[in-house]
């Protein structure tokens, strides 16, 4: 997985005049590269299961890049979430920083695919910028055209898989009326076992406030919904600080920060 990560980033930079990937995609895989490589990841441990339902862990899981609520076990074929985009500060120190409001399927244990939409939030020096995305890992992500977001617009995030290897993702800016779909193929086939509500960072973490993912929700293969109430915990830690901190109900995670 390390050696199919970077090969994928050495790509992306030799053939940057022939596509048109984010700018945050080096990023964004430089992240899941040390969250797949987490020890902690790789020894979830497994949950009890009654249909799509899951017996969550008692405490959190603590990584070093993503903060929310994931489902690992289940047969999920699409999630969504609103969310009120905050005002990004620079970690204590630091001049800039990055994080990602996400949700998507497949992002935690599926080792062939994972569908995924997202806005990045960045601050550098000051200046703060947004970047709407989606992307089909392991294939490229890419920006969303025609989406403008400030701090403070409502954005309600969607992806459903209409098969293992085709789907589409939505953004719609509440406060400005615009929305944009992409229909994606992919020959990497979904595992459609994990859901996820999630923020990821770098290091260090900047400072998100909370980001509330509400109505939030993923569709059942057999039919149905689940909310994020039965999903696994997760929490940022680094340096030995936890960062984050979690509160999910049936139809809403929350993710704080709690740095200094």
């Amino acid at each position: 997985m390390v050696y199919a990560i970077t090969l994928l980033i050495d790509l992306l930079l030799a053939s940057a005049a022939l596509a048109a990937p984010s700018p945050r995609l080096t990023a964004r895989l430089q992240r899941r590269q040390s969250k797949w490589n987490s020890q902690l990841m790789r020894s979830i441990e497994s949950r009890a299961a009654k249909g799509s339902r899951q017996i969550p862990p008692v405490g959190p899981t603590y990584t070093a890049t993503q903060a929310g609520a994931a489902y690992t076990t289940g047969a999920f074929k699409s999630v969504t979430a609103t969310f009120t985009v905050p005002t990004l500060k620079a970690a204590f120190g630091s001049t800039s920083g990055t994080i990602s409001a996400v949700i998507g399927l497949d992002g935690e244990t599926c080792t062939t695919a994972s569908l995924q939409t997202g806005v990045d939030l960045s601050i550098t020096n000051g200046i703060i910028s947004y970047d709407a995305w989606y992307e089909w890992y392991p294939n490229y992500a890419y920006d969303f055209s025609g989406v403008t977001i400030s701090a403070g617009n409502s954005i309600t995030l969607t992806v459903t898989a209409t098969s293992k290897t085709a789907g589409t993702v939505t953004i719609k800016n509440n406060t400005t009326g615009v929305a944009v779909t992409k229909s994606l193929t992919s020959t990497y086939a979904l595992c459609e076992t994990n859901a996820e509500w999630l923020v990821e960072g770098g290091t260090p973490l900047a400072n998100f406030g909370t980001i509330a993912f509400t109505s939030a929700s993923a569709g059942l293969v057999a039919g149905g919904t689940e909310g994020p109430s039965g999903a696994g915990i997760y929490d940022i830690e680094q340096g030995g600080k936890v960062l984050t901190s979690v509160a999910v109900t049936t139809t809403s995670a929350t993710i704080t920060y709690i740095g200094s």
